[in-house]
């Protein structure tokens, strides 16, 4: 008894050495806050005990301003920890809040019931509190269990140490960033500590090949992922715990830099595809579905070197803001220096929408403004959508079996698709364009021969278009 009480001492100064020399490295980058968003460290000791993890957390280098605190979800009994006589003298009466103060210490308890009690391959998400508008730069994580629940803990932190004794069960973790999950396994692992960024826990050892591999991948920053092979319970992905069933390189490096991304941009509810679209620039690769991949592609045909480099310039100035494909089209749109829809388009859309430019100025038709009239540009022509604009024009349009349709009482066209010819008052005419070209599904005129056929004047300043009839339709 004596003899594990003392070992499992040697064992804490030993790692809290460790701890020390890696938080003196790190401390550079720790900057306390001044009325606004701040940064501050952690230390969060759990351990497991009668179905619930009961957990104390201790914030450092607190600014002497109100912090809010957010209490997880499913916490129970929130309360101050005495650590010393300092650490509670700044959480309210309501337990809400951090008070301002010159204590940059503070701690907190709490428990975190667990339903039905640890089970294994379970990933728990969101069971630690944050503060609003903090960012911790550096996490130290300690978990303990009786002697006889044995097995392997995940954080998404680096593993400082783990040790079985007569009495407890004890692991440790810590490094940069934050921390807002555990993984628990009732077998133990194959940890491999492939860099100061990735930790894979494979079932079985990784051949030696396989980790000289994973040494050259290169990530986009220097927070710590654990990678565990496998599924877990709820079939979720954590924030730095990933669970891969194909333990490749293409699927490890892919995996990881997805999460990367998502944990820099607040993508909100954009589709999946956008922050595939945002990690294949940023790593000048393509990353993710087929349709990311055709709208990266796409994007990067249409871009010069230096509008590529100013895009990618652009997107890493967002880290730390919300994303969205109209966002992100506003971006396109300056880089360009023509408006452009595409991203949203494609939101909104199954199907592939091409790429095109949008005229944002406003259309009148006589004297009326029309907003469901809509000018494009693509491949060099100047489009307006048909149906809205024809309709204003007194026509009747349709599709049918042998083209597309325009009617009214005394003129009437008919426009096969890719036949070089359309129909007017049942006479054929050749043609060496297309009047009438199909984008995304819908039908568009072309300038020159919307103002032949349809014998309209087109009249353009700054900030609108004007179509005006010169003779009776």
């Amino acid at each position: 008894m004596k003899y594990a009480v003392s070992f499992f001492g040697v064992l804490v100064l030993i790692i809290g050495g460790m701890l020390f020399f890696q938080y003196q490295v790190y401390s550079d980058k720790i900057e306390t806050g001044d009325g606004g968003d701040f940064s501050f460290s952690q230390e969060i000791e759990i351990t497991y005990r009668s179905e619930s993890l009961d957990i104390r957390q201790h914030f450092k280098n607190l600014p002497n301003q109100k912090i809010n605190i957010v209490w997880p979800k499913l916490a129970t009994n929130p309360d101050c920890f005495i650590e010393t006589e300092n650490t509670c003298k700044r959480l309210s009466e309501d337990k809400l809040s951090f008070e301002p103060g010159e204590n940059r210490t503070q701690s907190i308890s709490y428990i975190i019931p667990l339903n039905g009690g640890l089970q294994s391959n379970q990933l728990l998400k969101d069971i630690f509190v944050t503060l609003t508008g903090g960012e911790v730069t550096y996490s130290t994580v300690h978990i303990s269990t009786d002697h006889n629940v044995s097995g392997q803990w995940v954080t998404g932190l680096p593993i400082i140490g783990q040790q079985s004794l007569s009495l407890v069960n004890y692991s440790m973790f810590s490094g940069l960033g934050s921390v807002s999950e555990l993984y628990w396994r009732a077998n133990n692992l194959n940890v491999h500590e492939t860099s100061n960024i990735l930790s894979l826990y494979s079932e079985q050892p990784l051949t030696e090949e396989f980790k000289k591999q994973l040494k050259n991948l290169k990530f986009l920053n220097e927070e710590h992922i654990a990678i565990v092979q496998g599924d877990n319970l709820s079939k979720l992905q954590g924030n730095r715990i990933l669970f891969l069933k194909d333990l490749s390189i293409d699927s490890l490096n892919n995996n990881v830099i997805l999460s990367q991304v998502k944990a820099q941009y607040k993508f909100k509810d954009s589709p999946s595809w956008l922050s595939e679209v945002v990690a294949s620039f940023l790593t000048e690769s393509t990353i993710g579905s087929s349709k990311a991949t055709e709208i990266v592609n796409t994007l990067t045909h249409q871009m010069t070197d230096s509008q590529l480099a100013n895009w990618i310039q652009k997107l890493d100035e967002l880290k730390g803001k919300e994303i969205s494909t109209t966002v992100l089209d506003e971006i396109l749109s300056d880089v360009f220096g023509l408006h452009t829809e595409y991203l949203s388009l494609n939101e909104s859309s199954k199907e592939m929408f091409p790429f095109l430019f949008n005229d944002e100025r406003e259309v009148y038709i006589g004297d009326y403004p029309k907003e469901d009239v809509q000018v494009i540009f693509k491949n060099g022509l100047i489009l307006y959508s048909a149906d809205t604009l024809l309709s204003h024009l007194g026509y009747e349009t349709s599709n049918g079996e042998n083209g597309y349709y325009v009617t009214n009482n005394v003129r009437n066209f008919r426009f096969p698709q890719d036949y070089g010819f359309y129909v007017f008052n049942e006479r054929r005419y050749n043609t060496v364009s297309e009047p009438i070209i199909e984008v995304a599904g819908n039908q568009y005129i072309e300038e020159s021969w919307l103002q032949k056929l349809f014998t309209v004047e087109i009249k353009k300043s700054n900030k609108s278009i004007t179509i005006r009839a010169t003779a009776q339709q």
